[in-house]
């Protein structure tokens, strides 16, 4: 049984990103797909998509790397587990990597990066930070 879906994908993304994969899959929830879009927005990967053709619906993410194959995402962290969850308010929220990467947050107004939290003055639960 697993108990942390986000922490297994932001693995998945990680292992595949190394070994130069093309695309990554895993199973597809809601939280996990507005975390990928927020990552596709942000220019960490190419792009998201739910392949619903099985039983289980499946995330596929097209994974992103620089002209000399290097990876785009250089590291991923998760930061409230679910057995220590973090919360930051939007003063709270300080830039990752001076400004070069970013965390990802569930807010009332959805899944955002740090940038659109401060932007709209809220905070809440900090997920992962990329850079």
């Amino acid at each position: 049984m697993m108990t942390d879906p986000v922490g297994d994908m932001l693995t998945r993304i990680r292992n595949a990103s190394e070994v130069r994969h093309a695309e990554m899959r895993c199973p597809a929830s809601k939280l996990k797909l507005a975390v990928a879009e927020v990552l596709a927005k942000e220019g960490f990967i190419e792009g998201v998509q739910v392949a619903d053709d099985s039983l289980h619906p499946e995330l596929i993410l097209q994974l992103r790397y620089a002209e000399s194959g290097k990876t785009i995402i250089d590291g991923l962290k998760r930061v409230s587990t679910p057995g220590r969850r973090v919360y930051q308010g939007a003063s709270e929220l300080r830039p990752v990597r001076n400004g070069l990467g970013m965390s990802i947050i569930s807010t009332s107004q959805g899944v955002l990066c740090d940038r659109d939290a401060r932007a709209q003055k809220v905070g809440g639960e900090v997920l992962c930070e990329v850079w």
